[in-house]
């Protein structure tokens, strides 16, 4: 199996963080988002990865080869943001000829499943969640079985409220190159771009059979918010419990967990969670945080923080408040 990671969004509304980050390297727990995603495609055996890349695709490039040294790659640019559909195009000459299955998985998502299961599996298979609001999605309806008789993308009148999640296993990649091709041959556009939704739908017209597969654990990290929230279920899943070695290391910080803690920060006199991620040099001093992410080389020092994001390098620090707080008074601050 064969894996295409698009990556090449701005990020716009994880401003001013991915001015200078692209949005899939931004840290969520103990490492970017794309390592989470890159690590469970390796668990799987997928050992040839093909990114598109756009805006700020020369970290992408280098965070792989110097992470994932081992990994086969190619990086493919995606000069204009013209849809998913148009990103995938972009990776024809690598994949349209291949006779392994390929997975497409969105650089900004981490989904809890099984992908162990898609090996198994014998139709084309397409990710969905259950939603409140699947206008916002791609949206598929379902014929029994989980067979997908139809796919469209942010309909105003959303067949079902099964929303495509961002990941899709295709055992035919020529049947999907040759809907591409099909769609922009024809100038089909949706919302005034080329949507890989759209050539999905037409190889079911063709009688390509595909069925959905139900995520339960999705994590958009689209948003300032999605990306604290991420960061809170991931230190829930894997980080319930510090180390002696951290205690030990950090003698006068109290730690509420699930926290992470990277090996060079330097924490003291704080009270540290829970849900907090502390990043590669950062420097937490005489502080309170919680539900927060505290990026590399950031500095903070005698402030309370709660679901907060601080940047690479960024610095906050604050002189302590002096306060007359009469009796039956509530103090608050938010």
């Amino acid at each position: 199996m064969r894996a295409i990671i698009p990556t090449a969004g701005m990020g716009s509304r994880l401003r001013p963080f991915t001015h200078t980050v692209p949005k899939v390297l931004l840290q969520v727990a103990d490492k970017p988002i794309l390592g989470h995603i890159l690590d469970k495609l390796i668990a799987i055996g997928v050992r040839h990865v093909t990114f598109v890349v756009g805006y700020l695709g020369d970290h992408i490039e280098s965070y792989v080869q110097t992470f994932y040294p081992h990994l086969e790659t190619a990086f493919v640019e995606q000069a204009e943001p013209r849809g998913l559909g148009h990103a995938i195009h972009l990776t024809a000459p690598t994949h349209r000829d291949c006779d392994e299955p390929i997975l497409i998985i969105l650089g900004d998502t981490i989904i809890d499943v099984d992908l162990d299961l898609l090996g198994q599996a014998d139709t084309d298979l397409i990710g969905v969640c259950e939603v409140q609001n699947p206008s916002r999605f791609g949206v598929v309806e379902l014929d029994g079985d989980n067979r997908i008789s139809a796919m469209v993308e942010k309909p105003e009148t959303p067949p079902s409220n099964l929303a495509i999640v961002g990941i899709y296993y295709l055992r035919q990649p020529a049947a999907l190159y040759e809907a591409l091709d099909a769609n922009i041959r024809e100038g089909r556009l949706t919302r005034g771009e080329i949507q890989l939704t759209d050539a999905l739908q037409r190889m079911i017209e063709a009688g390509i059979p595909m069925c959905a597969f139900k995520v339960s654990g999705w994590h958009d990290c689209g948003k300032p918010e999605s990306l604290l929230q991420t960061n809170h279920a991931l230190l829930q899943q894997r980080f319930q419990t510090l180390s002696m070695d951290v205690l030990k290391h950090f003698p006068s910080v109290r730690f509420r967990p699930p926290v992470f803690v990277a090996p060079t920060a330097h924490l003291a006199e704080s009270i540290i969670g829970p849900n907090v991620t502390i990043a590669d040099g950062a420097r937490v001093t005489q502080s309170i945080v919680q539900n927060s992410i505290i990026n590399q080389g950031a500095q903070v020092e005698n402030v309370i923080l709660s679901n907060s994001i601080i940047g690479n390098d960024a610095q906050v620090r604050e002189k302590a408040l002096r306060l007359y707080v009469g009796d039956k008074s509530e103090v608050l601050f938010d």
